[in-house]
């Protein structure tokens, strides 16, 4: 139960790594468990440098502090104890990449897409703060038990020399043996990336953004190309998205929107469409006019009525009040 720095409690044994040991420790000022990381000089190393690397780390684990990206592990501080500096660091609770590949073996090529996709982003958020890692492998990315993919390291690595920075292309790199040693040979449909990564063909090499964009996509649930357009239907006409609010079937879309579950039917006009009844009445004004029309054409020709003028008339052919004893008509007065 020794307590570092007058603070830190430890509990119990986390990970054993080259550059020292990870701690669970008690926070006793805070009464909280955080990760402490005990720094050690390497094997060999002469004593009279064994200062100097203490020196830098420290430094490195001070710079760590100010990255900020959940997929960066926390470094709360350096505490110091007996001339050599600790590094207080959030509790991650989980596996780290290396664990697990020994107890269950390969993961899946999505989930393996999914973990270097962070890893990613975690080197790129360091680098942009000016903290490179120095070499990440399957013993520095944690599987935290609430599905983040996290990276430790930063700061801290003693594989490259001090007066050496390792660049982006050796970050991409490093990455691509990571993902090699995830998926263990059977990179599926990774096979593509992971080359790439390695650098098997330089003229087909990946950018950052490149590789993050490809090991998303391969990921669960993977983003869509963004330079894809709209998907076809088989008569070549741009089909609508489904679902979501890119559908865009609200006031800008081509349908009303559907109505929501168990909501009433809109309710019918009671009033009478206009349409059929003006169309009637129209074709009964034609059919009257046509008539009418038919019947004058008809009267004017000669012969077309027994009248004078042409005009039908509608006086009885027989005898009556108005007309003579021997039938002939009376003329008028």
């Amino acid at each position: 139960m020794t307590v570092i720095a007058g603070r830190y409690r430890l509990l119990d044994v986390l990970a054993e790594g080259a550059t020292g040991t990870v701690w669970r420790a008690l926070d006793e000022t805070l009464v909280h468990e955080v990760a402490l990381k005990e720094l050690r000089a390497p094997d060999g190393l002469p004593a009279d440098e064994a200062p100097l690397l203490y020196a830098r780390l420290e430094r490195g684990a001070r710079a760590a502090a100010r990255i900020s990206h959940p997929s960066v592990v926390r470094v709360h501080g350096v505490a110091t104890e007996d001339g050599r500096p600790w590094v207080v660091m959030e509790l991650v609770r989980g596996l780290s990449l290396a664990e697990t590949l020994e107890a269950g073996g390969p993961l899946p090529p999505p989930e393996a897409a999914r973990v270097g996709a962070e890893v990613l982003a975690a080197l790129r958020a360091a680098r942009e703060a000016g903290v490179p890692h120095r070499g990440v492998d399957p013993g520095h990315v944690l599987l935290a038990n609430d599905g983040r993919v996290v990276v430790t390291g930063f700061g801290t690595g003693i594989a490259t020399p001090p007066d050496v920075e390792p660049d982006a292309a050796a970050e991409l790199r490093s990455l691509g043996l990571l993902l090699d040693a995830a998926v263990a040979g059977r990179p599926g449909p990774l096979a593509s990336v992971i080359g790439r990564l390695l650098g098997e063909d330089p003229e087909a090499a990946l950018t950052a953004d490149q590789a993050e964009r490809e090991l998303r996509r391969s990921a669960p649930g993977g983003a869509p190309r963004a330079t894809e357009g709209p998907s076809r239907t088989r008569s070549g006409t741009p089909s609508r998205p489904s679902g979501g609010s890119g559908g865009d079937d609200g006031p800008r879309g081509g349908g009303p929107a559907a109505a929501p579950a168990g909501a009433r039917p809109p309710r019918r006009s009671a009033r009478p469409r206009r349409g059929p009844v003006l169309a009637a009445g129209l074709v009964g004004t034609l059919l009257i006019t046509g008539a009418l029309t038919y019947h004058l054409v008809r009267d004017g020709e000669p012969g077309a009525g027994p009248g004078p003028g042409g005009v039908t008339s509608t006086a009885p052919a027989g005898p009556g009040p108005t007309g003579t004893k021997d039938g002939s008509a009376t003329p008028p007065r």
